[in-house]
């Protein structure tokens, strides 16, 4: 082939490459969790509206994950680019504590949008009225494996309560209370209510709500940073006046190296469409995503996001800079 040929050609192909470049979109995994799980409608709502805002630029799918640290060990090695965590757990990868100290993972939030409020739910008819009332009690810390049996584990720990832990799936720890083989368990709610499988367990068995005491809130506070501190209602299926908890926020966060233009995009996209997202997620519905995550975030805000807040007027703290 003459040099003038093999030089159209090249030219042709800068060329056709130029034209697919200009048009070409960046592909983001978003890692959610099982299928069945209503936090994985959340996220295909949230890669929908993603493409829907941004049709030219990103082009968004979602991957079905074993959740939080699934999705931080996947967005470490670079296989997701963003994913659902809880801002408990994304405490510990980024100050490389507990199961992360050999290999803390520098993943940034972007937003948080559920508040998973940890409630001790005891058997009504057990006269539990304080945490240290559920010394050696047979009891679930919640589901194996989640960030719920963690914390449970830590917030017990830290005040030198030791239950008899009955360990399993969220369903064969809501049957064990049904059949009397425990005495209750720690269970997310949903915003300040029971979910579904509590209030199921409700209708069969009543129920009370074990809150923490001052004391209590200001160890928490003092030595497991990571937590928040959730104010609840109360009300007759738990047994209780207003009373306060331990919880973490459910959130979004990137995975370590996302440059700020994208994690900008992303969370502008989230916070000025929440009606799209509680379609899929009905919790959602008139709340203010940026607020929710100044509010509840443990650890820093990507430096895309801080933009994004700030341009819109709110105020982020130093310590989630």
């Amino acid at each position: 082939m003459s040099f003038k040929a093999i030089l159209g050609a090249t030219a042709f192909a800068a060329l056709a490459f130029g034209a697919q470049g200009a048009g070409a979109q960046d592909r983001l995994a978003f890692g959610a969790t099982n299928s069945q799980s209503a936090h994985y409608a959340y996220f295909a709502a949230l890669a929908g509206l993603v493409n829907e805002t941004y049709p030219d630029k990103y082009q968004a799918s979602v991957v079905e994950t074993g959740a939080t640290v699934d999705n931080l060990k996947r967005m470490a090695r670079e296989q997701l680019d963003i994913g659902l965590i809880t801002t408990s757990t994304l405490y510990h990868a980024y100050n490389g504590m507990k199961e992360f100290s050999d290999r803390p993972i520098e993943s940034k939030l972007l937003w948080a949008y559920s508040l998973a409020p940890q409630n001790v739910v005891m058997q009504r008819d057990g006269d539990y009225v304080s945490l240290s009332d559920l010394d050696g009690v047979t009891m679930g810390p919640g589901m194996r494996g989640s960030s719920t049996e963690a914390t449970s584990e830590d917030v017990f720990a830290l005040f030198g309560i030791t239950p008899e832990w009955v360990r399993g799936t969220n369903g064969e720890l809501a049957n064990a209370i049904k059949d009397d083989r425990s005495e209750g368990f720690v269970k997310s709610a949903v915003g300040t209510r029971f979910d579904a499988l509590t209030t199921d367990i409700a209708a069969f068995t009543p129920l009370h709500v074990v809150g923490l005491s001052e004391e209590e809130v200001a160890q928490i506070q003092a030595e497991l940073p990571e937590l928040s501190i959730v104010e609840m209602p109360g009300g007759d299926m738990e047994d209780s006046g207003p009373y306060k908890t331990w919880g973490f926020m459910i959130g979004v966060s990137a995975r370590p190296g996302m440059d700020d233009q994208t994690a900008y995009d992303l969370t502008k996209a989230a916070v000025e469409n929440v009606d799209k997202q509680a379609a899929a997620f009905p919790t959602l519905e008139g709340e203010d995503l940026a607020q929710l995550t100044l509010d509840y975030a443990t650890s820093p805000l990507h430096p895309g996001a801080v933009r994004y807040y700030e341009e819109a007027g709110y105020e982020v703290p130093d310590r989630l800079k």
